[in-house]
C-alpha cells in the first residue's frame, strides 16, 4: 500500500475531463432549455457556470444581469425560483440525451488511469450531473474501459461545487485520507475551487476543457499558435482560481503525481 506521504486517490470530473471533449453535452442542453422558454442564450453564457449542480447552474445563469433583463423583457416579470424549477425539469431529459450523444472518452484517459493504478492510486469521479445523467456517462466510460472505483454526483451531497462534499464523500467511500494524499482534476474554475476548498491538490486540464470550449474536431483544426494562445487564457483562469498545477491533457498527469509525491516527501502540502 502507498504510504501516507504519497498520492493515493485521484478524483476526476466527467464531461470535459474524462469524457466529452470540450464539454459539449451540458452546454448545448442549457441553450436548448432556455430556447424552450422563449429565450436565446449563447454557448458562452451557458458555459460560464459549468461544473455546478445543474439547478445551481441555471440559477447562476439567471443571476447574470443581462440575461435577467432579457428574461424580464420576454416574460414581463422577473425570474423566480419556480422558473428555475421549470427550466430544470426541461433540461433534465435534454442532459440525459446529450450525455448519450457526447459519450466518447477523451484520448489518453485509459492510459493515464492504468499508470496511476500501477502505483496503487485509486480513481474516483465526481460530477455536476444528476444521478440519471451520471449513470449514462458511467456506462459509456465502462464500455470504453474506464471504470472509476467510486462515483458521486451533485444531488447526492448537501451542496455541489464549489463545496467540497463530493470529494470528501469519495474519500470516505474509499477510506483514503489525509487530504494531501488526494488530487482533484477538472476542467472548470469551480473544479479548481472545490479542490481547494477540500484541501487537496487541485489540477486543471486545458485542451478538452469547458473553459476551452471547443470540440475535438474544432480544436484539431487550430494552428499550434492559436492553440497556445487559447491555452494561455485557460491556464490563467485556473491559476487565478488557485490551481496547484495545470496540464494540457491527461498524459501529463502521472508525471505530475510523481512530482506531488516528491513535494510531499519534503513536507510540502497543497
Amino acid at each position: 500500500m502507498a504510504s501516507p506521504s504519497e498520492i493515493r486517490l485521484v478524483v476526476f470530473d466527467w464531461a470535459g475531463t474524462t469524457i466529452d471533449f470540450g464539454c459539449m453535452a451540458p452546454a448545448g442542453a442549457f441553450v436548448a432549455a432556455f430556447a424552450e422558454r422563449g429565450l436565446t442564450v449563447s454557448l458562452l453564457e451557458a458555459r460560464r457556470p459549468m461544473g455546478l449542480h445543474k439547478k445551481d447552474h441555471l440559477r447562476k445563469m439567471l443571476q447574470d444581469p443581462d440575461l435577467a433583463a432579457r428574461w424580464e423583457n420576454r416574460h414581463s416579470v422577473a425570474w423566480s425560483e419556480s422558473d428555475v424549477d421549470k427550466l430544470y425539469g426541461i433540461v433534465t431529459p435534454m442532459q440525459v440525451a446529450a450525455a448519450k450523444k457526447y459519450s466518447e472518452l477523451i484520448p489518453g484517459v485509459t492510459a493515464c488511469v492504468a499508470k496511476l493504478r500501477s502505483r496503487e492510486v485509486k480513481i474516483a469521479a465526481t460530477t455536476g450531473y444528476f444521478r440519471e445523467a451520471a449513470e449514462v456517462v458511467y456506462d459509456a466510460g465502462k464500455a470504453q474501459g474506464y471504470v472509476p472505483d467510486a462515483v458521486i454526483c451533485a444531488d447526492e451531497v448537501p451542496a455541489g461545487r464549489p463545496a467540497p462534499w463530493m470529494i470528501f464523500r469519495v474519500m470516505e467511500k474509499l477510506g483514503i485520507y489525509p487530504t494531501h494524499a488526494v488530487v482533484k482534476v477538472g476542467d472548470t474554475v469551480v473544479d479548481i475551487e472545490d479542490g481547494k476548498n477540500a484541501g487537496v491538490w487541485s489540477v486543471g486540464v486545458v485542451d478538452s476543457s469547458n473553459e476551452m470550449g471547443l470540440s475535438a474536431e474544432a480544436f484539431a483544426m487550430l494552428s499550434e499558435e492559436d492553440r497556445d494562445e487559447l491555452r494561455l487564457g485557460v491556464r490563467s483562469k485556473f491559476f487565478a482560481a488557485g490551481a496547484d498545477a495545470v496540464i494540457q491533457d491527461l498524459s501529463e498527469l502521472p508525471p505530475l503525481v510523481a512530482e506531488f509525491n516528491r513535494r510531499l516527501r519534503t513536507g510540502r502540502r497543497p
